[in-house]
């Protein structure tokens, strides 16, 4: 065990030789990497991320957001072949060890007064969207509404479904789901400007305006929108929510070095009551008010 405990939320990060229990290929050289990882996943929380050994030939590590936790001690990491050291883990097969260190970072802070959760992802930010509805799914003690957007610019990493769950205020054709979240009864719609069948053609903000232009007041005020993208579609995400004044958190993707804030290679301007600061995504994030990151 690592345990860093100069923060709280430190004193639970582990590093595991974890065994590849399944690696799946999609198109756009896309990859879901399961991996039983026991320590991590029981301590995961929706908003935290891994740092993974990508081949014992690499040393240098590679953040993955993490997608979903199993009870069997598995964890899913969906993630784009971009680079040397996502290429190289791509090629890792059933049954090999990888080093994985995690749970790290603060997770979102879901507000069971607003349990209208707007979760939008964009790309290879749609992990942490659906780590937080399986969570909100399996919380019983709240009445949680989700609502996922998701948004890519190639083809998604899932096979593209008509949605049996109905969406009141969302255009007419636009029924391409996540099957997974449909079959956990959460809805979910898709946004691209890719031309994709049954997909929304346009931005994930587009088409969640359109969702929040269709609610009632009364509606609106249970509505908190959680996010994870590229950084111009989270400022996006954030200007929304400043139209409609909603409380926003973000997840910040940001390349990293060490991970656990001895490099300070990650850092990003965030405002704080005493002011503007360089705030590292990797502890004192990844998951940040937006309005603190992309200004009031």
């Amino acid at each position: 065990m690592n345990a860093i405990t100069d923060k709280p939320h430190r004193g639970t990060i582990f590093v595991e030789d974890a065994e590849v229990v399944s690696q799946q290929a999609y198109p756009g050289e896309q990859y879901v990497l399961r991996l039983r990882a026991p320590k991590c996943a029981a301590n995961a929380k929706p908003g935290s991320f891994v740092h993974i050994t990508c081949d014992p030939a690499l040393p240098m590590r590679r953040p993955l957001s993490i997608m979903r936790v199993s009870r069997d001690g598995t964890i899913d990491l969906l993630y784009k072949a971009i680079g040397r050291g996502t290429r190289l883990l791509a090629q890792r097969r059933e049954g090999e060890t990888v080093s994985v260190m995690g749970p790290i970072g603060l997770p979102f802070t879901l507000d069971p007064a607003r349990p209208r959760a707007l979760l939008i992802g964009g790309g290879v930010g749609i992990p942490p969207m659906v780590f937080i509805a399986d969570h909100l799914r399996q919380d019983r003690s709240t009445a949680w509404k989700p609502f996922v957007i998701m948004g890519s610019e190639v083809p998604f990493p899932f096979k593209v479904t008509p949605s049996t769950i109905m969406v009141p205020g969302i255009p007419d054709g636009v029924i391409g789901c996540m099957p997974l979240l449909d079959d956990w009864g959460i809805p979910s719609r898709l946004a691209s400007l890719q031309g994709y069948a049954g997909c929304h053609e346009g931005y994930v903000t587009d088409l969640a305006r359109i969702w929040l232009q269709n609610l009632d007041q009364a509606q609106r005020d249970e509505v908190a929108i959680y996010s994870c993208g590229p950084t111009p579609m989270l400022r996006a995400v954030a200007q929304l929510a400043r139209e409609f004044d909603l409380p926003c958190q973000v997840s910040l993707e940001e390349f990293m070095a060490c991970a656990v804030g001895g490099c300070a290679g990650c850092t990003v301007k965030v405002e704080t009551e005493t002011g503007p600061a360089m705030k590292r995504v990797c502890v004192d994030g990844p998951v940040f008010d937006a309005y603190k990151v992309f200004g009031a």
